[in-house]
């Protein structure tokens, strides 16, 4: 059977090439013959019902000339210490260069991209597409949702801020186009569709980023950072992983995602003025209960249904239940028989990122007050919050929760 791998989709070149994270050395051939960018003329037209905005369809040549010149091309000088087997196990520094994607989100020279884009970097510049190159400082940061953010000086440079749509309105089928930097090749575009949302990916250091968003539209090593947008221009995720073939293949087989915009616009104020992001930690995995379970027949229509609980964690100590029996629907395997959170602190929970968001707004140590029901009959539960841990244990599912 073929094996299959999920990929952070930076682009990295070590000098001596161990230690790689998507296994891509620059100097590579990378298959010779002609390489184009995809450019459609045909309308990318959405639902109004669907649409970040209730903006007309644009072409992605007219998305294209719109957003491209927002998005930058990030080159993150990084150092790697690995373990050198003729020098007694000493530790060796290796310098090596990341590359990847970014765009500008306001006139005041904030940029977004991922978090492993920019992860070890001592030095970061980015390039526009007039090719003019400058120093970016890392403000701030968070592994837990690979996101990041960088701030140049504006002065001399023509920003071009993207528009920040939503992803909670993204449906299957929604056109898709991707704007970025893959294997080094300079604002690319392509295009797709949305192939799934409230997708679970895993973030770098092993947590659970929820409600991702699945499109088919091509992206590739160096493409990390860069925009997902809808057919109104908007931005509606972070293309950050990809999923691959296995056999030493890194490259895409029209499995990509993108971290959700709206988990972005929540974190971007903290990372701005503290540089990372200080949250609660309760240590669930769970579902988002709508209409894509409706063959389950839940005893609740919206909600967050914890499918595992990390042993020792607040949720643990407080006696919250994951669930028991497997289940698959529309392909997914779902953990049914766990409790099913409908508030917190009273307001209401209808989705994974309701949830986070919750969770998100309050601090460690403060008590939250989780509705939930179990065996369909309702129930509170007192929940003192932890500090979330720097590091996922990867043998025990966790969310951002």
């Amino acid at each position: 059977m073929q094996q299959r791998r999920m990929l952070l989709v930076g682009l990295v070149s070590v000098v001596l090439g161990a230690g790689a994270a998507v296994g891509i050395v620059e100097g590579f051939d990378l298959g010779g013959g002609h390489t184009s960018t995809v450019v459609e003329e045909a309308p990318l037209a959405a639902h109004d019902d669907t649409s970040s905005s209730g903006d007309s369809g644009l072409t992605a040549r007219d998305i294209y000339r719109r957003d491209a010149p927002g998005v930058v091309y990030i080159k993150a000088q990084v150092v790697q210490r690995t373990q050198s087997p003729f020098d007694f196990g000493l530790p060796q520094e290796q310098q090596g260069t990341a590359t990847g994607s970014g765009f500008v989100i306001d006139k005041d020279g904030t940029i977004l991209t991922n978090a492993h884009v920019i992860n070890g970097a001592s030095k970061v510049t980015v390039q526009f597409a007039n090719k003019q190159q400058v120093d970016a400082k890392v403000l701030g940061k968070d592994e837990s949702t690979d996101l990041a953010l960088l701030k140049v000086d504006p002065t001399n440079l023509k920003l071009v801020p993207l528009a920040l749509g939503t992803s909670k309105t993204v449906q299957v089928g929604d056109p898709a186009v991707a704007i970025g930097n893959p294997f080094g090749l300079e604002r690319t575009l392509t295009t797709g569709v949305i192939s799934a949302v409230h997708r679970p990916i895993q973030a770098p250091n092993g947590f659970q980023i929820d409600d991702a968003i699945q499109t088919d539209a091509p992206i590739n090593p160096g493409n990390s950072g860069g925009p997902l947008i809808d057919a109104t221009g908007k931005v509606i995720g972070i293309n950050s992983q990809i999923e691959t073939g296995g056999s030493g293949s890194n490259g895409n087989i029209g499995i990509g995602f993108a971290v959700p915009i709206d988990t972005a616009k929540r974190y971007i104020p903290q990372l701005k003025k503290e540089g990372h992001v200080d949250r609660g930690y309760l240590g669930v995995s769970t579902a988002t209960i709508d209409k894509s379970l409706d063959g389950l027949n839940l005893p609740a229509k919206h909600g967050a249904l914890v499918e595992t609980v990390t042993q020792g964690s607040p949720a643990y100590n407080a006696g919250l239940r994951g669930g028991n029996i497997n289940a698959t629907l529309n392909g997914e395997s779902i953990q049914l028989g766990g409790d099913i959170i409908t508030a917190v602190d009273g307001k209401e929970i209808a989705t994974n990122d309701d949830l986070t968001a919750a969770i998100a707004n309050h601090k460690p140590n403060d008590r939250v007050k989780l509705s939930i029901l179990r065996d369909g009959k309702p129930k509170t539960i007192d929940v003192t919050l932890g500090d979330r841990p720097a590091s996922a244990d990867t043998t025990a599912t966790s969310t951002t929760p």
